[in-house]
């Protein structure tokens, strides 16, 4: 996935068909001077549609979508005639995509199965012919109901990535790396803080054929949370991960504390992301002799799995796998 090819936020104006009018029409022939009311109703506004579909990974098609605007119902004629419905647009987004009220930035749906449908803005509905409106005590209706107004308003997709297993870790802690080392996924890797400016994903091939998602999130910094570094920009694409991988490279002043770092910016970000089950990489291990492995795993969290790797050399990478599938399978 490009660069310039992974849009993860889009900003868009949606305007829903109106509903159009019911006819008041009185039925005139030659030979029926008085034939009542016979005014048909109007057609529905077409509306505004959201669809999952799990082949799409990015909204870049409608990064240049500014207004999606759907056709007006047509108006209700003589004869009993109801007016066509207007046409309902829907527009396919990846699985994982959030509707937002721009104004207010209340969150209005989710989109999480494949071919999933959720209207984001309702067409009007079509008012009543005045044929509707006959009663024994009004022969003669000589009115009809009018179509109602679509919805309309500036709305915000984003996207929040599904996968297995998010990365979670400060940049340069071989986050890119390692997916290019388990996965066909070709991140850019450099030297330098924050080489990954997108979320990339990865299909880990697994023993007997089996396989798991890995999602390279963009580097988190102290201070993520209020929008620092990349801050709020991906913090989000955490939330969707089954469980999180965090990664801290064994060159760290202290592993323990920067772990407890970023554990902590996404506890103030969503308390809730602690509720995922969470492995401890240390990277770039291949730097490391038994004897200073031993005295970091002193120093680590007790309760929490952790496992020495380099993706370079290899090093504990078939073991890391078992650990993550074995718990996405627990």
């Amino acid at each position: 996935m490009s660069e310039s090819n992974f849009i993860d936020y889009v900003k868009l104006f949606c305007r829903a068909g109106n509903g159009g009018h019911g006819a008041m029409h009185l039925r005139r022939e030659k030979y029926v001077p008085k034939g009542g009311p016979d005014g048909g109703n109007g057609g529905h506004g077409g509306s505004i549609i959201l669809r999952g579909n799990n082949q799409m990974w990015t909204l870049i098609h409608l990064k240049y979508k500014k207004h999606v605007i759907a056709d007006s119902g047509v108006n209700g004629s003589g004869a009993l005639r109801d007016g066509a419905n207007g046409k309902d647009i829907i527009l396919d987004v990846p699985l994982g995509t959030v509707a937002k009220d721009a104004e207010t930035q209340e969150v209005l749906f989710e989109i999480v199965e494949n071919g999933q449908e959720i209207v984001i803005a309702q067409g009007g509905r079509g008012g009543l012919g005045n044929t509707n409106f006959k009663s024994s005590t009004n022969q003669t209706p000589r009115y009809a109901q009018p179509g109602e107004e679509g919805i309309e308003g500036w709305f915000i997709l984003e996207l929040k990535l599904l996968a297995d297993v998010g990365l979670v870790g400060f940049p340069n802690a071989g986050k890119s790396t390692l997916v290019s080392t388990v996965s066909a996924a070709r991140p850019k890797i450099a030297d330098y803080a924050f080489t990954t400016l997108e979320p990339s994903l990865g299909i880990v091939n697994y023993r007997d054929d089996k396989s798991f998602v890995i999602a390279d999130i963009p580097g988190i910094i102290e201070g993520a949370h209020e929008g620092k570094g990349l801050g709020l920009r991906f913090l989000r694409h955490i939330e969707r991960n089954s469980m999180l991988l965090f990664m801290v490279p064994a060159d760290s002043k202290d592993i323990a504390a920067e772990y407890k770092i970023l554990l902590n910016e996404l506890k103030l970000y969503n308390p809730e992301l602690l509720d995922k089950e969470r492995i401890l990489a240390v990277s770039k291990s291949d730097m490391l002799d038994d004897e200073l492995r031993r005295d970091i795993k002193k120093h680590l969290p007790r309760t929490l799995p952790h496992i020495f790797i380099s993706s370079v050399t290899g090093y504990n990478i078939t073991e890391l796998k078992d650990m993550l599938w074995n718990t996405l399978n627990k």
